[in-house]
């Protein structure tokens, strides 16, 4: 039997399989800009991202030093997608490493789905602009099924989705959302370092730290085997 046969491996999208900080950030400059207020360094900007387009056009307009009405936010929030759907995938690309991991993954038997806080549309939009679509069994964003992580119901709803179990389900991620996502959920979670959050990566309680996509497969062959996950099967 394949180390990985029954497993589902759930990933983050932003940050974790994809650098998709270039054009969410450039977009996010042309909306405050519309609006007549100073962009964002990039370096600050990226921090921003993960937690969806609202989150990210609230975040983006205070890191700005600019507030937000209430009653303006969605027509903003729809101006930034309107912006971003034609040019996410102008700079996006998988992160060093990604495809190899994947293809290592499924050859040890694991299914994939996505669990994102990104729109579900522009989700698949994307992968299918960089070819990736094919990987993966579910693509959920938040909007699909009414939770959004840190919720555990958005990444046990992405399982299900996916045809997995919890029980025999991995959790990657860059951020909080996912961290929170995956405690919650009771499902075993490896960190990447090189992804968007505020927190530094190793205070976000993974399982495993890892610093690059080629130590992916590994680490999840060992969440697999794991003793402590196993007890729990």
């Amino acid at each position: 039997m394949r180390a990985l046969e029954g497993w589902t491996i759930v990933f983050d999208l932003d940050g974790t399989l994809v650098e998709t900080a270039s054009d969410i950030c450039a977009v996010l400059n042309d909306l405050l800009e519309e609006e007549g207020i100073p962009p964002l360094p990039y370096e600050q900007a990226r921090l921003l991202v993960g937690r969806g387009a609202r989150a990210l056009v609230q975040r983006g307009f205070v890191a700005a030093g600019a507030t937000v009405a209430e009653a303006r936010l969605d027509e903003l929030v729809d101006r930034f997608v309107d912006l971003y759907r034609p040019r996410l995938a102008e700079k996006s690309r998988p992160f060093p490493g990604c495809i190899e991991a994947l293809t290592a993954l499924r050859e040890a038997g694991a299914i994939f789905c996505v669990c994102t806080n990104k729109r579900t549309e522009l989700s698949v939009a994307l992968f299918e602009a960089l070819g990736m679509s094919h990987w993966f069994a579910a693509i959920v964003g938040p909007d699909a099924v009414g939770a959004r992580k840190p919720d555990p119901n958005h990444l046990l709803a992405a399982i299900a989705q996916a045809g997995g179990d919890p029980a025999r389900a991995i959790m990657v991620g860059d951020g909080e959302p996912d961290a929170g996502a995956a405690r919650a959920a009771g499902v075993p979670l490896v960190i990447v370092d090189f992804g968007y959050t505020t927190i530094p990566a190793a205070e976000l309680g993974g399982d495993i730290l890892i610093s690059h996509f080629s130590e992916l497969a590994d680490a999840c062959r060992r969440l697999a085997t794991c003793p402590a996950v196993q007890a729990s099967l």
